[in-house]
C-alpha cells in the first residue's frame, strides 16, 4: 500500500479525512515544501523523531525553527536527547524521513508540538511521501496528535 494511501486510511479511522495535494517539485525538507506550497517555512510541519534516553519522542516543529535539545532533555525529565536514524523513525512510524506526517504512525509515539505553530491559522505536514503534503489548523494538529504544547526552539545567537 503506498505511503498516502496508508496515511489517508489510518487517518479515517479517527474520523479526520486530511486534504493530501502531490507536489512533483518535491516537499522532502521545509525549504522544498514552503515553495511548493506558497507559504512561509514558518507554516511547514516538521515531525521529526528524537530518541530521549531510549524511548522515541515525535517533535513537530515550525519549519523556521531548529530544536534546543537540552529544552527537550528538560520537558522531559531526561539526560540524552539526540535525533533518530532513518531506520529508527521508519521503525517507529512507518514511513520514510522527509515524508513522515505528524500522524498515523503504527504505534503511538509521545508528541511534543512547537508553540510556535500556532501563530498561524493554517499549516502543512508531509502526508507520507517526500512529494505530497496537507493543510491543517494547528487546534487541529493539537487534538489530532494528542501533543504537549511546549517550547522546543533553540534561540538564534
Amino acid at each position: 500500500m503506498k505511503a498516502n494511501n496508508r496515511f489517508r486510511t489510518t487517518c479515517s479511522s479517527f474520523d479526520y479525512e486530511p486534504d493530501i495535494r502531490q507536489f512533483p517539485e518535491g516537499t522532502k525538507t521545509a525549504l522544498d515544501a514552503a515553495a511548493a506550497v506558497g507559504c512561509t517555512v514558518a507554516q511547514i510541519v516538521k515531525s521529526l523523531v528524537f530518541i530521549a534516553d531510549d524511548h522515541a519522542v515525535l517533535l513537530l516543529v515550525s519549519g523556521k525553527n531548529r530544536v534546543d535539545e537540552n529544552k527537550i532533555k528538560q520537558l522531559l525529565n531526561v539526560s540524552k536527547v539526540s535525533i533518530a536514524e532513518p531506520e529508527t523513525v521508519r521503525a517507529q512510524t512507518g514511513f520514510a524521513i522527509g515524508g513522515t506526517p505528524p500522524f498515523g504512525h503504527v504505534q503511538q509515539i509521545p508528541t511534543l508540538m512547537d508553540e510556535d505553530l500556532r501563530d498561524f491559522d493554517e499549516v502543512w505536514a508531509a502526508a507520507g511521501t517526500p512529494n505530497s503534503c496537507f493543510p491543517i489548523s494547528p487546534g487541529e494538529l493539537l487534538e489530532i496528535t494528542g501533543a504537549t504544547l511546549a517550547e522546543v526552539k533553540r534561540e538564534k545567537k
